[in-house]
């Protein structure tokens, strides 16, 4: 049997039935009624319905009301009201007063910071509000969306107070400058900060790509740190890779901490060390502590070099003959060591220059190929097609040739240039002052005597590692002492050094420390 009572404003005052819970309290409604053979126990309400619990206002057209359990279903045009931030909309909404859980559904909006000019809004078509615990969650998809962002997921919860969220399952996050998808992600609307806690992508159409499982993005300066050996890839073709990056996408600048790693795919070289910096106008650079590059672009000669400190940055020029053209140049500042296949060296400091595929070191340096050392005040080292072709020292120049363990052939002067052959030396010049120290041989390599000679210019050709003949000009000077006649201390130049010590004899040798 249905009983209505109609009126204008109907109220409603219960008692609270235990301890610590307040009650539900019916503000207003058209008509109400009750239908014990139907719905027992239920209050039938419609038309202009409103309800209050605490600080929380709840409107709707028509409602049940359950006066026991202090709990009611509102059905049409569903809207609640928390306080001046709060504020939901739905087609229903199962509310209990005592654990204070709506369960809103169909259609369902959640707003925070409803009087502000842009507030964060949430979408879903199933979502339950905790007003206890202080969080909104959903689980069948949903959309967050802030005055910057717009965060999609399966499942997912928000907390007004602290403005976090948390977001699982096909989780991305639209920016208009980039996109960024995960499994999992911790988000704070206020910040605009997101929490990088799994595998995930973040996506500069033709810029820039960044990968991470864990650290942090600031979506709306930009600033990032990125943990757990992160990745940054740029378009073209720079990539960034570190323990702990720093990166600043504005200004395009990356700090790395801990086994840095940055590939130039383009250039085909990758620059190494446990911290470095990144500078992405004109492609700047830097590594130091176990600092190493590794120019790859030739495989047949890998390039190792490594030094207290690297630097790497792109020039541009433009002149009437390469018209607008841009080079890599790297630059390596204390303990230089550098080894290749076709020759080594070491050296206080250097600089590369990719315009002409240049070496020059600086401050004591000293190359080798096979059984040869070259040393001058400084030197540089000429590669073309990715061999060394020749060397060019000046300056307290010497070349040294073992020719056995105690026979050392040698040349100094003021300049030397030494010409490199498939690999091999092939022939050496030595110029100003010229002195040489050989040994002549008979065929059957029986020693005959030590030759020393002085002259303006002196050319030496090498077969099979070992000097095959010279020549001078025709103001040479020379004595030949036999074996049994060599004068004390007549068997060394006066620059005579022999550094076998020091030489890298492998890419790993590079690091090796060399006691001064």
């Amino acid at each position: 049997m249905i009983r209505p009572i109609l009126f204008g404003l109907y109220s409603l005052f219960l008692i609270p039935y235990s301890f610590g819970q307040t009650m539900v309290y019916l503000e207003r409604a058209n008509n109400l009624q009750f239908d014990q053979e139907r719905i027992a126990d239920a209050q039938i309400l419609k038309g202009n319905v409103l309800f209050r619990h605490e600080e929380m206002l709840m409107y709707c057209d028509s409602a049940y009301f359950y006066e026991n359990t202090n709990s009611l279903d509102a059905f049409g045009h569903v809207r609640f009201v928390q306080g001046d931030t709060l504020e939901g909309f739905g087609d229903k909404l199962f509310y209990d007063g005592n654990t204070k859980l709506a369960r809103m559904r169909r259609h369902v909006k959640f707003v925070h910071g409803r009087k502000n000019e842009n507030p964060t809004v949430l979408t879903t078509d199933s979502m339950n509000y905790d007003r206890a615990a202080g969080v909104a969650y959903y689980w069948t998809g949903g959309t967050v969306k802030d005055s910057l962002n717009t965060l999609t997921s399966v499942r997912g919860n928000y907390r007004p107070d602290s403005k976090r969220a948390v977001f699982s399952k096909e989780v991305k996050l639209v920016n208009p400058k980039f996109v960024l998808t995960s499994d999992t992600m911790l988000y704070n609307t206020e910040t605009k900060i997101a929490d990088i806690v799994s595998p995930t992508d973040i996506i500069y159409e033709e810029e820039t790509d960044i990968h991470s499982s864990r650290g942090w993005y600031n979506t709306a300066n930009e600033r990032s740190m990125l943990l757990d050996r992160s990745v940054v890839h740029h378009a073209d073709g720079k990539v960034m890779t570190g323990d702990t990056i720093y990166y600043d996408k504005r200004i395009g600048f990356g700090e790395v901490l801990g086994q840095m790693q940055m590939v130039d795919s383009t250039r085909e070289a990758t620059l190494y060390g446990e911290y470095g910096q990144m500078y992405e106008d004109h492609n700047r650079g830097y590594a130091t502590d176990s600092a190493l590059m590794v120019d790859w672009s030739d495989t047949a000669h890998i390039t190792y070099i490594h030094a207290d400190t690297l630097f790497t940055e792109e020039l541009h020029f433009e002149d009437s003959a390469r018209m607008d053209s841009t080079y890599q140049r790297m630059r390596g500042h204390y303990g230089v060591r550098v080894y290749r296949n076709d020759a080594q060296m070491v050296c206080d400091s250097m600089v590369y220059l990719g315009s002409d595929s240049t070496m020059h070191l600086y401050k004591k340096p000293i190359c080798w190929n096979d059984n040869q050392q070259i040393s001058a005040d400084s030197m540089t080292v000429y590669i073309v097609n990715g061999a060394v072709e020749h060397m060019y020292g000046v300056g307290s120049a010497l070349c040294v040739m073992e020719d056995s363990v105690d026979f050392y052939n040698q040349m100094s002067g003021k300049e030397v240039t030494a010409y490199i052959k498939d690999g091999e030396l092939d022939i050496i010049d030595m110029s100003g002052n010229a002195l040489t120290i050989y040994y002549a041989k008979e065929d059957d390599g029986e020693y005959v005597g030590l030759n020393t000679t002085e002259s303006s210019f002196i050319r030496m050709y090498i077969e099979d590692r070992q000097m095959h003949h010279m020549r001078f000009t025709k103001e040479t000077t020379g004595v030949l002492y036999p074996m049994d006649q060599i004068p004390s201390g007549g068997d060394r130049l006066a620059l005579f050094f022999w550094a076998v010590e020091v030489r890298p004899t492998g890419p790993e040798d590079v690091f090796r420390k060399i006691n001064k």
